[in-house]
């Protein structure tokens, strides 16, 4: 609980998500996700903790960028839940950033996906 509280106190009262999201914006804008400037910071903070892309995405007026976002934060919740989880506690020897590689590699394998989706099929 305490790694939540920081990681919300983190998120709502500091720019540190805003900054590390910059280079996901224009790739964003290119996907064209409506609001990308909001939306992205949104997409990184969901390895902090899994509520906290919904708290950012509450006021993104787009339904399509809620859907993205809401999409990709069920994928990376599912990943740090259970595999994350299940990776710590194989034998396979993976340390905090090689987590985080995985976890970002794992987002942007999804973004695409998810991009598609919201475009050619639900919006």
């Amino acid at each position: 609980m305490a790694i939540g509280t920081l990681a919300l106190i983190i998120a709502e009262f500091t720019s540190f998500f805003q900054i590390i999201s910059y280079p996901l914006i224009p790739i964003l804008e290119w996907m064209q996700i409506p609001e990308a400037h909001l939306a992205a910071p949104a997409l990184l903070v969901g390895f902090a903790d899994m509520f906290l892309p919904a708290i950012l995405a509450s006021g993104i007026e787009s339904e399509l960028t809620r859907f993205v976002v809401g999409a990709v934060s069920l994928t990376q919740l599912i990943y740090l839940s259970e595999i994350g989880v299940m990776l710590i506690r194989s034998k396979i020897p993976v340390n905090f950033w090689q987590l985080l590689a995985l976890f970002l590699i794992r987002t942007a394998i999804t973004l695409p996906i998810v991009v598609l989706i919201a475009h050619f099929i639900i919006f």
